[in-house]
């Protein structure tokens, strides 16, 4: 299960590491927006974020009860207690950690992000990573997501699961991974 904030890799990565595990991958915003018939913008627009993070407990429980899989949750699913204490006994969290610069960066290139509709999207980012940083620092490991290949951190993802599961058998939160961007 990979958290983290908007552009820190989640779906890209995650893509890439389920074809190393071979097991299914699976995007948590694409399966809502199939759930909900709808684009996560516009479930947003009409309804908004409370109705759409209720539908996005909803399919990460179903998710995480559909058997292994690398899933990508959407920025702010693991917030959720609830929703964290689920992914905590049904999976191993890895949050995607990356910095403000390389978030902007990756973002910029879409504008289909509901929370960066501000008149200030850095000053947005900035404030929910200081939100945000606290709760995601309960995930089982911590994987550093910068700019350097994405087979870098697939690998950097690969060992951190092979020394947890297999290490010494038991979880070791917080393990850090990777330098510093």
């Amino acid at each position: 299960m990979l958290v983290g904030m908007m552009g820190a890799g989640k779906t890209t990565i995650g893509r890439r590491l389920s074809a190393r595990l071979r097991l299914p991958f699976v995007d948590a915003d694409s399966e809502i927006e199939a759930a909900a018939g709808m684009s996560i913008p516009d479930i947003f627009e009409t309804h908004g974020e409370p109705h759409f993070r209720d539908g996005e407990a909803r399919v990460i429980a179903r998710l995480l009860d559909g058997g292994p899989a690398v899933i990508a949750t959407g920025g702010g699913a693991f917030m959720r207690e609830e929703t964290r204490s689920r992914i905590g006994r049904k999976a191993v969290s890895i949050w995607l950690k990356a910095d403000a610069d390389v978030i902007m960066k990756r973002v910029k290139r879409r504008a289909d992000r509901p929370l960066l509709q501000t008149a200030d999207p850095a000053a947005t980012v900035g404030r929910l990573i200081e939100e945000r940083e606290p709760v995601y620092q309960h995930a089982d490991l911590t994987i550093a997501s910068r700019d350097v290949p994405h087979e870098k951190i697939v690998d950097e993802c690969m060992d951190a699961l092979h020394t947890l599961l297999c290490g010494d058998g038991a979880k070791q939160p917080h393990g850090k991974i990777g330098a510093a961007p």
